[in-house]
């Protein structure tokens, strides 16, 4: 983004408080890299205009294109024009230069052009030509192009627009992550970077908005997937077989206007969605073709009119309540949510690296699946990529600077929409409960612990027999009783933590809420797998006392015996003394994006904490892919385990390091243990259970 009128000076001198946490981007990730975490926080201005999307230039020596010959396409794009064969030109060569994940056919439907078109387009290699030989407008063009079309997938695009990078891949992929998806369209911009479009809204009286026009696009809300009224034709994608079922775009609307906006009433009415895709970016050189005044007289815009009343005639039941025409818009753009949740965590959501965000993810997949529309906001605002797009593509509304300056700013505006409000962790809850509390009237708010940092904390006092880490404890105790005592109801992880909360708060609403995983079950069998594995990421204090005890007390006897054998140790941000230990025989890895191979390669996973609370991620995750765990009574707390059925305690050295010695020998146990301890996964530990307790939660049935 380009700044616009801000004080450098106040800028660049707010950025010494961070000198430290600079210096180590520097270190460990390169000039670039700190380069760019500068530009954003410089980003404190009032107003900002974005980047200017990526343009194609065509020299006077452009040479029409090449695309991929396909026989059996995933996508056909059908580009309907008539003349503007420049236009056509950039479009194509957009087209032909972009590379992503679906194989594509382009389906160029001509419209008897007058000027150079029908020269020229015969010039691209593997570009399928139709040429009409009457005049048949817009929506019969694209049906056209449609019927000779071989993919699964239809897009239709308009000649007069430049695709960006990801845009195909964002659009395809809301069907695979959307079953119910019908009709998925783009997020269009203006060529200065400004937005076009946001998704449609169709008022009462059957006029529409483009929302967001002229705005700044990476605001939040704009760029979270979304159910619009409706979405522009000029980028949008559906399954060929319900375009074909659904009989096309209706000529009633031929030549062209309301269309697309009648396709999306009628994909709704057959019992699917409509979804804007904000990571689909396509430039729009708005008004070209048709022009912009709907009020003319002559040309293709006079249908705007025309066909705003027969749309309105047709749909006129169901747009009796639709609002009025610049009314409310926030609550317009997305007319079906009835309860809206907002959740506060301490930094923004990390599943791939930690099992908190793994649950609070699986989490947010529940309480849409109740009704619920999500924004998430870190309590420092802060918006890291990948993560931050991945809430977004799974249409959850992300809260980020600068666009939104603090929480307590945020609820004082909107806290009245919220229903629900889950401030998770004690540090994000003690932060945003007085804002929550005096602003949400209408939220019943929830205290997520996601484990008992006191209980954590005296463990920790009792096993390193430290007094000021026992006032550290002590200070956390009081600060996470009275936010279950503020809070309307509290989630704990497991039933110890409950029954803990029975006696230092009686009267508190009190309900549990595991962590959530998917069943995989064991994909190799015992005698194909060889070495060991630990889990966890270094953030969390316990994870790197369990590795030091490990690889100093516990390894060592178990290599004594297994000469052959290799431990590897997996977890986002290992700190100087845990690479240490590296050895040719203990490996640690850091982080690892894709986790899957090594729990189906290695033999068996090891828990040894020896301090902590709640419940065990890294022993959820192993369990719920068959791995067999060792574990110590501390890491197996209130998990369901039983001890020789589905889970080996030991919480020596050497009792320990036999355990892992005869789990990692003796085949029978281990598929013993690997199926005892999916089963308990699937009991305890599954989506349906988590969601009986969202549902009691929340009271939408009764217990």
């Amino acid at each position: 983004m380009r700044p616009l009128g801000f004080n450098v000076s106040r800028s660049v001198l707010g950025l010494w408080r961070y000198v430290p946490r600079l210096l180590h981007v520097l270190r460990t990730e390169g000039p670039i890299i700190l380069s760019r975490k500068i530009s954003r926080r410089l980003r404190v201005t009032s107003f900002a205009v974005p980047d200017r999307p990526k343009l194609i230039r065509l020299g006077r020596n452009f040479a029409p294109g090449v695309f991929p010959e396909q026989d059996t396409p995933d996508v056909s794009i059908v580009v309907p024009v008539h003349n503007l064969l420049s236009f056509t030109r950039h479009c194509l060569t957009a087209l032909e230069r972009y590379l992503g994940r679906y194989t594509f056919e382009v389906v160029v439907v001509d419209d008897c052009s007058d000027d150079a078109t029908p020269t020229e387009l015969p010039r691209w290699a593997q570009l399928r030509l139709i040429t009409n030989t009457e005049n048949l407008g817009f929506v019969r063009s694209c049906n056209r192009g449609a019927d000779a079309a071989k993919g699964e997938y239809l897009v239709f695009l308009n000649n007069d627009t430049q695709v960006q990078s990801g845009w195909l891949d964002a659009l395809i992929e809301t069907f695979e992550q959307e079953p119910d998806a019908g009709l998925v369209g783009s997020r269009l911009i203006y060529p200065d970077g400004r937005q076009q479009e946001a998704g449609g809204i169709v008022f009462a009286d059957g006029s529409t908005w483009n929302y967001g026009h002229l705005d700044d696009p990476f605001k939040p809300q704009y760029s979270y997937l979304r159910e619009p009224d409706y979405l522009s034709g000029a980028s949008l994608a559906i399954r060929r077989h319900l375009f074909k079922e659904l009989g096309g775009f209706d000529e009633l609307f031929a030549p062209g206007y309301y269309e697309d906006a009648d396709l999306a009433f009628r994909v709704r009415e057959a019992g699917y969605r409509v979804y804007y895709q904000p990571l689909s970016r396509v430039v729009h050189f708005e008004g070209v073709s048709a022009g912009i005044d709907e009020m003319a007289s002559t040309g293709m815009k006079r249908f705007q009119v025309i066909n705003r009343r027969k749309f309105l005639e047709r749909w006129r039941p169901l747009l009796l309540s639709h609002g009025i025409r610049g009314e409310d818009l926030e609550r317009q753009k997305e007319r079906h949510i009835r309860r809206r949740a907002l959740v506060v965590d301490v930094y923004m959501l990390t599943p791939d690296k930690e099992s908190g965000s793994l649950r609070m993810t699986n989490l947010f997949g529940i309480l849409q699946e109740l009704g619920f529309k999500i924004t998430f906001a870190a309590a420092n605002l802060e918006a890291p990529e990948p993560y931050v797009s991945n809430l977004q593509k799974r249409g959850i509304e992300c809260l980020y600077r600068p666009y939104v300056k603090s929480l307590g700013k945020h609820l004082k505006q909107q806290g009245g929409i919220y229903d629900l409000v889950i401030l998770s962790r004690a540090d994000a809850a003690a932060k945003v409960m007085p804002a929550a509390r005096r602003y949400c009237a209408n939220a019943k708010i929830v205290f997520d612990t996601v484990d008992l940092h006191f209980l954590r904390e005296r463990r920790l006092a009792e096993l390193s027999g430290n007094p000021a880490t026992r006032g550290v404890a002590d200070r956390r105790k009081r600060q996470e009783l009275a936010l279950i005592a503020e809070a309307d109801s509290t989630l704990v992880v497991s039933e110890v933590e409950r029954r803990i909360l029975e006696v230092e708060v009686p009267d508190a609403d009190v309900h549990l809420v595991s962590n959530i995983h998917r069943v995989f079950g064991s994909a190799t069998p015992f005698r194909a797998r060889r070495d060991i594995m630990f889990i966890g990421a270094f953030a969390h204090p316990p994870n790197l006392d369990a590795v030091l005890w490990l690889a100093r007390e516990i390894l060592p006897l178990i290599q004594a015996e297994l000469s052959d054998l290799f431990c590897h140790i997996i977890g986002a941000d290992p700190p100087p003394q845990i690479r240490a230990l590296a050895d040719e025989r203990l490996k640690i890895w850091g982080y690892v994006p894709d986790v899957k191979p090594f729990f189906d390669s290695c033999r068996l996973s090891v828990a040894p904490l020896r301090y902590g609370a709640g419940i065990k991620g890294k022993m959820n995750q192993s369990l719920a892919y068959g791995l067999p765990v060792v574990a110590t009574s501390q890491a197996a707390e209130g998990m369901f385990l039983v001890d020789g059925e589905s889970v080996l305690l030991a919480d020596d050295p050497r009792t320990f390091a036999d355990s892992v010695i005869r789990l990692y020998r003796d085949e029978q146990i281990w598929n013993q243990l690997s199926q005892k301890g999916t089963e308990v996964i699937a009991r305890h530990f599954s989506f349906t259970a988590a969601k009986r307790a969202i549902e009691l939660l929340i009271g939408d049935r009764s217990s």
